[in-house]
């Protein structure tokens, strides 16, 4: 994996729960999302879902579409790692 490409769920350990001193249990509880969810989302196994940004957005007080972006953002870079020889070959269009 490119190390430029960062898991919606490593940020959320390491720029939240770390420095806030928040369990995964907490979080869990706080924001009604499963316990495991939590752990595959921190574990970088699982994307972040619409329901799943929605929560953790109102929990940390950010923008409701913060958890959404870096999960497109995440996605996007590993589309473009993945089909980058294909994407290569691809002439832009000249009007």
């Amino acid at each position: 994996m490119n190390s430029r490409i960062v898991h919606p769920g490593i940020i959320l350990k390491q720029s939240f729960l770390e420095p806030l001193k928040i369990t995964a249990y907490r979080l869990a509880k706080e924001t009604k999302i499963s316990q495991t969810r939590i752990s595959e989302i921190i574990q970088g196994k699982r994307a972040i879902s619409i329901d799943t940004g929605l929560r953790l957005s109102k929990f940390f007080r950010l923008d409701d579409s913060f958890w959404l972006q870096a999960q497109m953002i995440y996605d996007i870079q590993k589309a473009k790692e993945k089909l980058e020889e294909e994407i290569e070959k691809i002439r832009p269009y000249d009007a």
